[in-house]
């Protein structure tokens, strides 16, 4: 399976689990450019407002599948960097297996 085929089928389970059609595309074009971006610069490749890559990036950055680093180049600002497909795969897999534990202690019961 080549690596487009495999975030094709991440993005697939990030719909799955409630990701909004642009968190998807923002958190795919920053796994393929493998480097940080602004958010103008976010803006600008995938052609959505600034203010709504604002929203859609601090979304990711909350529930986990960006990181963020402080810059200084005359101005103080954030990059935005991918979480690695691994790592969400790996806590999608963990919350999963949480939750099915408490739901058998509760039939248990």
């Amino acid at each position: 399976m080549d690596s487009g085929e495999a975030l094709e089928k991440l993005e697939a389970l990030l719909r799955v689990i409630g990701l909004k059609k642009n968190e998807i595309r923002i958190y795919r074009l920053l796994v393929e450019k493998k480097r940080g971006m602004r958010i103008r610069e976010i803006q600008k490749e995938l052609g959505i407002s600034e203010r709504s890559v604002r929203a859609h990036v601090l979304s990711l950055y909350r529930k986990g599948l960006l990181r963020r680093e402080l810059i200084q180049r005359g101005w103080l600002g954030y990059v935005y960097l991918p979480v690695s497909p691994v790592e969400i795969l790996q806590k999608i897999k963990a919350s999963i297996i949480q939750r099915i534990e408490e739901l058998e202690k509760e039939f248990k019961s």
